[in-house]
């Protein structure tokens, strides 16, 4: 990379920081791609002791005191809100919603204070569009002009939400963008730029827009959570500190999906999603995957721990990692460890670094867009009854995988292991039945376990892209 790319980095990273007052993660070099791999961590063990410690309640208050009806008629927007302002104004505490149906427009949640939604309660969105102020919103990795979310926190510390009653999204607004304006709809929960956050027992129920969407957050957690949706589950974009836990998922399109912006724009702020957790969960998806690490990856995603997960249906595959060059930065280390796929109708895991997702408007060019792709390591798998178990080909040869590691898999499956341009590969107690052809064909892959593999006929490799060509003028934040 020459010089000059050096320097306009360095300073569009000095803009981003001026301009959004978001501070670059010091991991990271000038080319986005982290020095070395940190110790893996638990970021459960950080985020609830805070939220405890310093959000404790100091005042509880009935949002029916304040006026709010619950008749599921009334628009008791002015209510609720009225009740959570004042919460956070006498310090901080709980704001109970007792049994009811609240129909209401958007809320703005305040720092140091859970909003607590009882059993027989539900938080029911409004169908008018002029409920849902306009705002800045990410949208696939890009910030733009949308509708603010049904409950969202911005700049907020220490908050709450906690069921057991229901928080619901307006059956009336459909889809995720409107198609005559352009402005991305409501999300159903959306935090940004927040810090010691916890969502849980709760029950959610979103239309055709992403339900939960935190952006730009740390120490945040979602436990225990009943996710329908018609769109994704959770959205994770640039995050970190990230808990899901014991959640259930029933969603139309992702159920779980890690982001962290897109092209110069994304690869610029630098904010990458990190340490994340995902634990005890049960996915049912019935358009695409049940966990997609991507596409938007331009600021990096690193160190995502999966454990203790099922999948019992996927329009797609179980997981899918995916990017495209004109992304830039990396995904490195993804642990995958005691995860049960059934019901995935195209596969229990694909790996794709050459051509997911929309191109940006403003690629990041050359080598440095194609992102890099390392420590990827899955155990303790059992399949039933898969199509594909892995389908690996789909990997940058400018830019391989350097560390795959697939051992400890059981369970049937119609074909194997498909395997392009990978170094330090590790297959190790692979023990399916009922596949068809070889169970490893590769193609300019190295490693462990390898012996007896077929390979791979160049006229079933996928074709590389174009390198994205360097703009007449250098990117700047805009």
């Amino acid at each position: 990379m020459a010089n000059s790319s050096f320097k306009r980095r360095d300073f569009l990273r000095s803009a981003a920081k001026s301009v959004l007052a978001a501070p670059v993660m010091a991991s990271l070099n000038s080319t986005g791609l982290a020095q070395e791999t940190r110790p893996a961590t638990n970021p459960a063990r950080t985020f609830e002791r805070r939220v405890i410690e310093q959000a404790g309640p100091k005042v509880t208050l009935n949002v029916r005191d304040f006026g709010a009806t619950g008749d599921g008629q009334t628009k008791d927007t002015l209510a609720l809100q009225q009740t959570i302002d004042r919460c956070a104004f006498l310090g901080g505490g709980e704001v109970v919603v007792p049994a009811g149906d609240y129909s209401t427009g958007a809320l703005v949640l305040r720092s140091y204070v859970t909003l607590r939604v009882e059993l027989g309660a539900s938080l029911l969105g409004t169908a008018a569009m002029s409920d849902y102020p306009l705002t800045q919103v990410r949208w696939e990795g890009r910030w733009i002009k949308g509708y603010s979310a049904f409950l969202s926190a911005v700049d907020g510390e220490n908050i709450g939400i906690s069921g057991p009653g229901k928080i619901v999204g307006s059956p009336a607004i459909r889809g995720r963008v409107d198609r005559t304006t352009g402005l991305r709809l409501p999300a159903l929960i959306e935090f940004t730029n927040c810090r010691n956050v916890l969502v849980e027992n709760c029950f959610t129920s979103q239309g055709g827009m992403w339900s939960i969407h935190p952006t730009y957050c740390e120490n945040i957690a979602f436990k225990n959570l009943t996710i329908q949706s018609g769109a994704d589950g959770i959205d994770v974009d640039s995050c970190k500190h990230v808990v899901i836990d014991g959640c259930n998922f029933s969603t139309a399109d992702d159920c779980i999906s890690l982001k962290s912006g897109r092209g110069e724009e994304g690869y610029t702020i630098a904010r990458p999603t990190e340490d994340v957790h995902i634990s005890n969960c049960t996915f049912t998806d019935s358009y695409f995957a049940c966990i997609g690490i991507g596409s938007e990856t331009s600021a990096g995603i690193r160190n995502v721990h999966i454990d203790h997960c099922k999948c019992t249906g996927a329009r797609t595959h179980a997981i899918y990692i995916k990017s495209r060059p004109g992304r830039g930065a990396f995904i490195e280390d993804v642990f995958v460890n005691d995860f049960d796929v059934a019901g995935a109708k195209q596969g229990f895991l694909r790996l794709n670094t050459l051509n997911s997702g929309k191109q940006d408007e403003f690629p990041v060019p050359g080598d440095e867009g194609i992102p890099t792709a390392r420590n990827f390591q899955f155990s303790n798998i059992h399949v039933d009854d898969v199509p594909v178990l892995v389908q690996g080909v789909e990997i940058h040869p400018r830019k391989p995988l350097i560390g795959f590691s697939l051992t400890n898999v059981t369970g049937t499956c119609s074909s194997g292991i498909t395997l392009a341009n990978v170094r330090n590969a590790v297959i190790r107690n692979v023990k399916v039945t009922g596949y068809s052809g070889p169970l490893l064909s590769v193609e300019n892959v190295t490693g462990s376990g390898l012996a007896g593999a077929a390979k791979i006929d160049p006229g079933k490799m996928p074709k590389v892209p174009e390198p994205v060509a360097p703009p007449a003028t250098p990117y700047e934040l805009h």
